[in-house]
This record gives C-alpha cells, structure tokens and sequence, in this order.
C-alpha cells in the first residue's frame, strides 16, 4: 500500500506500508543493530519515536513471545528498506507484519533508509509523519512541524507502571510477594540475597533478568515514587531504570534521587544516569541523533579497556556540568567522546549511559551488575 514519510523541514520518502492503511507520526530515529529487532521494538526508552534500521533486511527470523522489553510495542513506526514477509526460524510464532498489524503499529519499506540516515545524520533528529492517506509532501510536513518537541517532553511517566510490582523467575508478581520472596530466598540460600527497589522509568525485561541472575529480590516501583516509601521498605540498593524522553522535565524523580543520595548504594542506566546527574547538581543535553544500535565502543577509564555496547538515547549528561571534587568520569563514548559513566567519590553511586544487560554479542560490560553486588555487600549507606 502506497504511503508517504514526511519530515519536518520539508524532506519526504516515497514507501509503501506492509501493515495496511494507517498514519502516525513521532521523531525519526535510526538504530544500527543487524538484529534484535523486536527487542527494539518493545523497548520503552523509544516511545514517541519511529525507529529507522539501517540493516536492510528485517523480519526474516519473525518474531516470539519471548523476546520482547515490555508488555507492548512501544515504537510509534517501523521503518525498513525491505521486510521479509516468509520468516524462517524455529522460536517464530507469528511474522514482524502480524505482529505489529495486531497492535496498530504502522511498519513501512521500499524506503531508501541510507538516504534517511544520512539526512538525520546531518541535520539531526527531527519529527516526521507517516500517511497512507494524505500524500501530499507539504501538507504532511506541515502537520509534522505541529508535533510535540522531544526536548521538554516527560515520557517516562507515560510508560513507567502505575503500581509496584514484584520480579521473580523472570515474571511479574503482586507487590505483597516481596517480602515473602525475600524471606523464602534468604532461608533457602546459602549466601545472602539483596532486596533491591528498581525505579519504573520504562525499564526493559532483560534488566530484571539480569539483577536476578546475580541474586536480587525485587520490587518494581512507580517513577513516581517518593523517597520516603522506598526507604520504608529497607532495599539493600536502589535501580534506576532506562526510559524515554527529556530528563530535564522529570523533576519529581530527580527530586527523590537527590533525598535517596546516601541512604543505599544507587545504580543507573540510560536515563537513571541522566536522572542521577541531575540530581547531583550536572546538566543534560540533547545529543544531534542520538546513540543507538550494538556496536557503540566505550571506554573505562579505570580500566583502559574498550566496550562494544548497546545503546539507545537522545540525552546525555554534560561531564562539564559535574562537580569533579564529588563525581568522577569512568567511561567514555569513543566516537564522540560524550560521556558514558560516573561514579560519586564517596558515595556507593554510579551509573552508564549504555545498557549492559543487552549484550550485542560480547558480555563486555556485565561486571557492573557484580560491582552492584559488591557494593550492597559492603553495605554502603547511613
């Protein structure tokens, strides 16, 4: 079926939509991950955004109920170059077009996305709508110009859960079973376990996995949260999860962070980092388009070592913003040199900017989920 993207400064792309009639609209990103495509997908970080891959060919391993971030798709569009219609993998259960037809997200292709990622690439991030019905290149730039910015946007309060839960055995749980999770695990356990409170600020399955994996109990609560509930329930740490939108806006977040400074050993990812640096006094900005795909190199400065991550964000901290006498810089972005972690000098605080529960293949950075550990068993706080 025929349709037309459209960007904000007048640009368009003739494509067709392989999910039927439809029109949506968003900021266009793009992601250069070869794979993983409904975990992009699902991904709550990319709410509000129509995420373009730069691979070619996408949907010939279908997609499963397993592989997926988050309870729905979260993208606003899928755009491609060519969708394979015929997937072949033995896990698949329903192809990449029925899967994003059954929740009313437009997928298009024959688009020329090297052309699209080359224009992002030199004029940045920008908005865009996508029609099957209006055609007409002006008037849907036009109405993309009418959408709302991304800076100054709080999206995590949209996505995050408006109610705790509990994470155990990779599944959600009511809240009471918490504390009868924990106390069952601290009995059947030889070694101790640590209950963590994880902040909901559109935080992705993988990353419970993870924090389990390495022996913690946890409850997922609301972005909103106020200090005062968490320290009620005595975590031994606290997460702060990935998530969407500007940083900057979310001020009912950075708010707690700031009050929840020293009580528990704290540890960011995405836009916990963002969250985290400026409830530390720093500033945030937003990057031209963004860092996403698997095969974004990091440095750790305490280490010389380099990293291949994965990543997915439009804001990052401004290391210049940071008091140097309080926090320190221990990772790097090697492409452009943005900053990718700190940590507090006396404090048991410390994030990046890059997800190491994703692991695009290596399992470079998961020593942080272990350092996270290590600071829960040193028992750092008041």
């Amino acid at each position: 079926m025929k349709a037309l993207l459209a960007l904000e400064d007048g640009r368009s792309f003739e494509c067709r939509s392989f999910t039927g009639h439809g029109e949506t609209g968003g900021e266009v990103v793009f992601n250069t991950s070869m794979s993983g495509y409904q975990e992009i997908l699902t991904d709550p970080s990319y709410r509000g955004q129509m995420v373009t891959m730069t691979y070619p060919l996408i949907g010939n391993y279908g997609t499963n109920p397993e592989d997926v971030e988050s309870a729905r798709i979260q993208a606003s569009a899928f755009i491609l170059r060519e969708y394979q219609p015929y997937p072949s993998n033995f896990r698949s259960t329903a192809t990449l077009e029925d899967y994003l037809a059954s929740q009313n997200v437009m997928g298009i292709d024959r688009l020329d996305t090297r052309a699209l990622t080359r224009h992002i690439r030199t004029a940045g991030a920008m908005r865009a709508m996508i029609s099957t019905t209006d055609l007409d290149p002006a008037s849907l730039a036009a109405r993309a110009g009418q959408l709302p910015k991304m800076e100054g946007l709080d999206l995590a309060s949209t996505v995050s859960s408006d109610h705790s839960y509990c994470w155990k055995d990779g599944r959600v749980g009511p809240a009471e079973d918490w504390d009868a999770v924990s106390s069952v695990s601290a009995k059947a356990d030889s070694g101790k376990r640590f209950r963590v409170v994880a902040f909901d600020f559109g935080i992705k399955y993988n990353i419970l996995r993870c924090l389990e994996r390495v022996d913690c109990d946890l409850l997922v609560v609301p972005a909103s949260t106020p200090a005062e509930a968490v320290k009620a329930l005595l975590p031994d740490g606290i997460f702060l999860s990935n998530g969407p939108g500007d940083p900057e806006p979310v001020t009912y977040a950075v708010d707690t962070i700031r009050e929840l400074l020293g009580f528990r050993p704290i540890f960011g990812i995405c836009l916990g980092i963002q969250l985290l640096g400026l409830a530390l006094g720093g500033k945030t900005y937003k990057l031209k388009f963004g860092h996403r795909g698997a095969n974004q190199p990091v440095k750790n400065l305490l280490t010389g070592r380099v990293e291949i991550t994965s990543q997915n964000h439009g804001f990052v901290v401004d290391p210049g913003t940071l008091n140097p006498d309080e926090v320190e810089i221990t990772h790097i972005n090697l492409n452009d040199q943005t900053l990718e972690g700190f940590r507090h000098r006396t404090l048991p605080v410390f994030a990046v900017q890059y997800h190491p529960e994703a692991a695009p293949g290596p399992h470079d950075a998961m020593y942080l989920f272990d350092d996270f550990i290590t600071a829960m068993n040193a028992g750092g706080g008041r």
